[in-house]
């Protein structure tokens, strides 16, 4: 019982938590389902177990290329028009702006890409028979004691700088809400059947994997969100005297799940969020 596996078992435990069945918790099945809703969205953004990174693979088609490419006027190929209009000199001037339809449409599920694999082989270290390594190894296999590891090493690290300064990845931008990965690239330079890698991170939807329900995370601070709720509802009637001289006391209510929210938020932020790139180490 106190694992919860399905969403109703998770809105029981909930109710169990706050004194039900002994008390009858004001607060409406619809407010629940959503707070419930609510609570998995700030998991899912926020914790680090609420995603998973995955590797998407895509093949190009004819027509993405044919949309990367689309010049200036080519509606046929997606070209979008948006227009903006301002008032200069007492006349009305408009200015028409062409966008084209260079994305890839994103699964609802994924909520943020990291980075796109690089197309082709353009490494010159490891890559061909012509890389760093390879004629490192050809000169030196017969004689191995000529070159230390250490000077490999070094001379390997430094010409994947400046294969990474001159060959750059791929520029990518990518909103949640539009479920949108475009793709700033010479399309050109793409062949039909080519493969990508994107690397993203996936929610994880509770109704898939139901360990999710039983968060301990997720669980209390779904508890301090009903019960501010409960709270909530209970304030309208603050100050009223029901029968026997009994007063809903719906601020401390209120007020108790405020700081139990302040404090699991802490704790999500020092423990369950992973750091920005930039503040490792």
């Amino acid at each position: 019982m106190g694992k919860p596996a399905s969403r109703v078992e998770f809105i029981t435990y909930c109710k169990r938590q706050l004194g039900a069945p002994v008390l009858e918790i004001n607060v409406a099945d619809e407010q629940i389902e959503d707070i419930v809703d609510d609570a998995i969205q700030y998991f899912q953004e926020r914790h680090f177990d609420g995603v998973a990174q995955c590797y998407l693979k895509y093949q190009i088609t004819q027509s993405d290329i044919d949309r990367g490419r689309a010049k200036g006027g080519d509606t046929s190929a997606g070209i979008t028009t948006t227009s903006a209009t301002a008032t200069i000199d007492g006349s009305e001037v408009q200015f028409d702006y062409e966008e084209n339809s260079n994305y890839l449409q994103i699964p609802p599920s994924i909520i943020g890409v990291t980075k796109l694999f690089k197309f082709g082989g353009t490494n010159t270290v490891s890559n061909n028979m012509f890389s760093v390594k390879y004629q490192l190894f050809l000169n030196d296999i017969y004689f191995w004691g000529s070159t230390e590891l250490l000077t490999y090493a070094m001379t390997k690290t430094y010409l994947e700088d400046i294969d990474f300064l001159l060959t750059t990845d791929k520029q990518i931008r990518f909103n949640q809400r539009q479920d949108r990965l475009y793709i700033d690239i010479d399309w050109g330079s793409m062949a039909k059947n080519d493969w990508i890698i994107i690397d993203c991170f996936r929610a994880m939807d509770p109704t898939d994997y139901t360990r999710v329900w039983n968060d301990s995370f997720l669980k209390p601070y779904t508890v301090a969100l009903i019960k501010r709720q409960w709270g909530q509802n209970l304030l309208k009637f603050q100050g009223v005297k029901l029968p026997g001289g009994v007063e809903m006391n719906g601020r401390q209510i209120y007020d108790d799940a405020e700081k139990e929210l302040e404090r699991i938020r802490e704790i999500m932020s020092n423990t369950y969020e992973l750091p920005p790139l930039d503040m490792i180490g």
